[in-house]
């Protein structure tokens, strides 16, 4: 009598633990569907023009507005943008005040400007304006970040952090990516210098570093709906 109810017991144990794996194994199966990227956010400093070079002209159409800072002196940051008009597929400028944004664009902020985002319903308006130095930095990537971090609190705004000397944009694309943004950042490896991108990544900012070449790939992939954490 005694062995059969342990029996029993050993058996509902079994069942139970059975069911549980079986329930834990379809919620695991039962994703959430990714939310859509409306907008990618990317900065960068030394070595960063060279870097932007690769990933750039890599991206392919249909893509969101793409927004770059990059720590650039006046006029220099116009040459860029016309460069790299000629070379990507996506269409590319640097930033003008007050203009709205278009999916396959590439806008540049303008040397000595900080560019900034505000987002009214479905509409992406640029701001570039002549604020205080951030981080001894005009433009900063972080007034960039920071201000997608505010008009995307939904996380559908994509965060990348390339090579640079500092720390500049780490806490922008911490911000983002409190608000369920995914993020990413370039490894030590193809960095000119992994300041920027460590600063990021050591304060818990990046979700997942990619080697320079991959880096194209991973921003198409997640704008496509792929994950990429």
């Amino acid at each position: 009598m005694i062995q059969d109810k342990r029996h029993s017991a050993q058996m509902a144990l079994m069942m139970a633990e059975q069911a549980a794996k079986k329930i834990a194994e379809t919620k695991a199966a039962i994703k959430k569907p990714l939310t859509k990227i409306e907008l990618v956010a990317i900065g960068s400093s030394t070595g960063g023009t060279e870097a932007l070079s690769v990933v750039l002209p890599a991206l392919r159409p249909p893509m969101p507005p793409v927004f770059v800072v990059q720590h650039i002196p006046a006029g220099f940051s116009k040459m860029f943008a016309e460069r790299m008009n000629t070379q990507c597929q996506l269409r590319a400028k640097e930033a003008v005040d007050g203009e709205i944004a278009k999916e396959n664009w590439i806008y540049v902020a303008p040397g000595e400007l900080h560019m900034a985002i505000k987002r009214i319903g479905n509409v992406i308006k640029v701001c570039c304006h002549n604020g205080p130095r951030l981080h001894s930095c005009r433009p900063a990537v972080d007034v960039l970040f920071r201000s997608v971090a505010r008009y995307y609190p939904d996380g559908s705004a994509l965060g990348v952090i390339l090579t640079g000397i500092g720390h500049d944009g780490a806490q922008g694309l911490l911000e983002m990516k409190q608000n369920g943004s995914p993020t990413i950042g370039q490894d030590a490896a193809t960095s000119v210098v992994y300041g920027m991108p460590k600063a990021a990544f050591d304060m818990g900012a990046v979700d997942r570093q990619f080697p320079l070449q991959a880096r194209a790939g991973a921003i198409m992939n997640r704008v496509k709906g792929r994950d990429i954490r």
